[in-house]
């Protein structure tokens, strides 16, 4: 439920309006009566308002009341490292409610090797700055000569004591990792705003 609640909220500010059950069910790969289900008891619980098969649209304009800024930075690539380059285009406002508070940065994904995470080329990343990665987290990674990538942390290497960068695109690259002497971690991937 919550990830269909974070969803939600994440398509109202994506598209101001909310989801229709078509698209959350869509989302999720279910059946849309299953979809339904979901919201109705999600409604039950309190979690949102679902009623006469429509979303609050009330509920969600109040997401917008506490907000944190995040400059949109440019794009990160998802394949090998590349020179950091930091251009701020724009700068977005992300609900509280949805996304916690920051400081956050976004950036557009280009490339093809985080697909199994969900991210697609265009996607927006919102990034958690001066978040301590843990194993397993999507991160922007810098190394010691500038480069930079997302990519999934994998920890340090036991046999060659380097730092792991996996790709999740199992079908393009099996299981191809990155291996660095060290890196900064410039943030923590907290949530995936989809590209229309």
């Amino acid at each position: 439920m919550r990830q269909i609640n974070t969803y939600i909220g994440e398509f109202y500010v994506a598209n101001d309006r909310t989801p229709s059950t078509t698209e959350i069910a869509n989302r999720f790969g279910i059946a849309r009566s299953t979809a339904q289900n979901y919201l109705v008891a999600m409604n039950k619980k309190g979690i949102l308002s679902y009623e006469g098969g429509k979303l609050s649209v009330d509920q969600m304009s109040k997401i917008r009341l506490q907000r944190t800024e995040a400059p949109l930075v440019g794009s990160v690539p998802c394949g090998e490292l590349t020179y950091e380059e930091e251009n701020v285009e724009c700068v977005m406002t992300l609900p509280t409610e949805i996304f916690g508070t920051g400081p956050f940065y976004l950036l557009h994904a280009s490339g093809d090797s985080m697909e199994d995470e969900g991210i697609e080329d265009g996607d927006l990343v919102v990034v958690k700055s001066n978040a301590d990665p843990k194993c397993g987290d999507l991160v922007i990674a810098l190394d010691n000569e500038n480069r930079n990538t997302l990519k999934k942390y994998g920890g340090i290497n036991s046999r060659n004591h380097k730092v792991m960068l996996l790709y999740c695109n199992k079908d393009t690259y099996g299981d191809k990792v990155i291996y660095v002497d060290s890196l900064t971690c410039q943030g923590v991937v907290s949530h995936v705003i989809k590209k229309k």
